[in-house]
């Protein structure tokens, strides 16, 4: 079996992985990587295929292979998981910083977001996520005070959903979520540490209690380099 050029993937891979190829930065050229690893270059060829596949390097005509950035943290499309449990899972240094929470009465943007006619007030949240001490996702939540009657900042610093499910006992279900890749706002560049970068992905989500109440409107505005959104699908036969 030829299995050599597994073996330089497999190297290749762990070198970006670890950074000790960074980055951005170019990969040597086929005749080098010939050379330094003694095989040919249809087998070179074909471990760097198979690492640019994977998400490992980008090709770039006249400029050879450019490692990409793959510490990037995965971010569930299809569940509903707070930042809290998210960072536990990802074992990295994170913190939430609260720059605004108040009542607030939902102009016809929000009320038509979250399906009030009435004189309903919301609760308004804007928090900065900042992960190993890059503010990368900024989140704009509003929730219904019919079923959030009081929130605090340490509540909205530790983890609302852990309030609403233990101290509120309601059971969070599920949500709708839609993903779009916009200009940043300056709202965005005023938060986020968004290092030139001139996009944001921002995810909507309208999130839902297990009586299928619509409760919850948030915008999760997030860096763009740093996440990938990751989904798991089944093809269902008919």
């Amino acid at each position: 079996m030829d299995n050599k050029y597994l073996k330089i993937y497999n190297e290749l891979a762990k070198k970006i992985e670890r950074g000790e190829i960074s980055p951005k930065s170019q990969l040597p050229s086929e005749n080098q990587l010939s050379k330094e690893y003694d095989l040919s270059r249809g087998t070179i060829r074909k471990a760097l295929d198979l690492l640019s596949q994977n998400g490992y390097i980008q090709k770039v005509h006249g400029k050879g292979s450019i490692a990409l950035d793959v510490n990037k943290f995965d971010f569930p499309v299809s569940g509903v998981v707070s930042f809290k449990e998210l960072s536990k899972k990802m074992g990295t240094k994170a913190k939430t910083i609260v720059s605004e929470l108040k009542l607030i009465k939902p102009d016809k943007h929000l009320k038509s977001k979250l399906n009030i006619s009435g004189d309903e007030k919301l609760w308004k949240i804007v928090r900065v996520r900042e992960i190993s001490e890059q503010k990368i996702i900024l989140d704009k939540d509003f929730l219904k005070q019919e079923y959030v009657p009081s929130l605090s900042k340490e509540v909205c610093e530790d983890s609302i959903y852990e309030y609403i499910e233990d101290e509120l006992e309601l059971r969070i279900s599920f949500a709708k979520k839609l993903i779009s890749v916009e200009e940043p706002t300056l709202e965005d560049k005023e938060h986020l540490d968004l290092e030139g970068y001139n996009v944001v992905v921002v995810v909507k989500s309208y999130v839902y209690l297990d009586d299928a109440t619509l409760f919850q409107y948030t915008e999760s505005r997030h860096r763009p380099d740093k996440f990938r959104f990751v989904d798991f699908a089944r093809r269902t036969h008919q």
